[in-house]
């Protein structure tokens, strides 16, 4: 009413109304926004699996070269496992079982291990079932840590003395295989083996036996992209030669061979893949009797490696 304003009380006050109102005030809005992604449940205080700051491991420093496989692998059997301690597989554990029947195998891998430092677990034979997952353990099982790649580009950088030669394998799944092209990598001088990150080969104990102790001095290095891989060795002065049954030019005598070099290794099925076959600055092929279609991918790659050792003058 008119004078109303007059009265005690009866000013209109700004900025503090009571009641309803239209709109929220992006109150409503604000209540119903995430809050973040929910934390790990060691960051939770209230959570049983919470760990303090100082228990957590910490993160991995960005433009890490290296890289670790997957997960732990168990060596069975007695003669696997000696075998193993032999060419120095690098073991974390040994495992024995409870009241084991000795004999020649279980001393010298009792022995072997203690020389090594390898820690020694005396457990029961169904846990062993369990950690070898139901093989012939014989009593007798070792774990092999996960390996430690390196990266592509530790290879161009090596201190290994003498002119740059690499080996990369292209789509090579058989371990073996792997580990008999390190070794010879390792005869002739070479500096690294590649080997794609996906649908390859990699440095499981059974390549570590067939490398014959040589995977302890020659590194591994792990590509997430091949084809780039090499195109980076290229740049880096490299030049880049494929092996394959319908060459450019024969192995003897190879031209490139005193320069930096990738040796790249295909399948013994497929051979090499077209995107690595068109990234390769010559393809190479060794000479053979008609009666033989094709070299096992090591053998292929140890007379490569032969060839131009000898060519360098290092054989």
């Amino acid at each position: 009413m008119p004078g109303n304003s007059s009265r005690r009380g009866a000013v209109r006050r700004t900025g503090s109304k009571k009641g309803a109102q239209v709109g929220s005030g992006g109150q409503r809005r604000r209540g119903l926004e995430g809050k973040g992604p929910t934390p790990k449940a060691s960051e939770r205080p209230n959570h049983k699996a919470y760990k303090k700051p100082s228990e957590r491991k910490p993160a991995g420093r960005a433009g890490s070269t290296r890289k670790k496989s997957g997960s732990t692998e168990m060596i069975a059997g007695r003669n696997s496992v000696v075998e193993a301690l032999r060419t120095e597989v690098p073991i974390s554990t040994m495992y024995i079982a409870n009241r084991i029947d000795s004999d020649d195998r279980v001393k010298e891998a009792l022995t072997l291990a203690a020389e090594a430092g390898i820690p020694i677990m005396e457990t029961p034979r169904t846990e062993l079932d369990r950690l070898t997952d139901g093989a012939v353990h014989q009593g007798l099982a070792a774990q092999v840590p996960p390996y430690e790649y390196a990266h592509p580009q530790d290879l161009v950088d090596s201190e290994i003395p003498g002119t740059p030669l690499v080996v990369a394998l292209d789509s090579i799944t058989d371990p073996r295989n792997l580990g008999a092209i390190v070794r010879s990598v390792a005869a002739f001088g070479g500096h690294g083996v590649v080997v794609p990150a996906r649908r390859s080969a990699g440095m499981t104990a059974s390549a570590w036996k067939t490398s014959a102790g040589a995977a302890a001095r020659v590194p591994v290095a792990q590509a997430s992209n091949l084809v780039r891989a090499l195109e980076d060795y290229r740049k880096a002065g490299f030049f880049v030669v494929g092996l394959d049954m319908d060459g450019d030019v024969e192995l003897p005598g190879l031209e490139l061979a005193t320069s930096p070099l990738v040796v790249v290794v295909g399948s013994e099925g497929k051979g090499l893949s077209r995107l690595v076959r068109e990234t390769c600055d010559q393809i190479v092929s060794i000479p053979m009797s008609s009666a033989v279609e094709s070299l096992n991918a090591g053998l292929a790659a140890g007379v490569t490696l032969y060839e131009i050792a000898r060519i360098r003058g290092g054989a």
